[in-house]
């Protein structure tokens, strides 16, 4: 997760993080352990789809802080 604090250019949240990946942008995405299943499973399926890496993250607060925000985040993403 130490990449994902470090990015300059990051996506937050389950949408955006899609749509990074959608456009081949996404480099790696982090998905909070504790987040709703019919909130990340299309995103594990398209980074699959994609061959986009996945980290498992303990939960969505962890993420959330991680990418500087004060809400907890199902998914992130370091993106080019």
């Amino acid at each position: 997760m130490q990449r994902l604090a470090q990015a300059r250019r990051r996506t937050v949240g389950t949408k955006q993080t899609l749509k990074a990946v959608e456009r081949g942008q996404a480099r790696i995405v982090y998905i909070a352990k504790d987040a709703e299943e019919r909130v990340t499973s299309p995103l594990i399926r398209l980074c699959e789809e994609k061959g986009v890496e996945v980290v498992y993250v303990e939960s969505m607060q962890e993420l959330g802080k991680t990418c500087g925000i004060k809400v907890g985040a199902a998914s992130a993403a370091v993106i080019e």
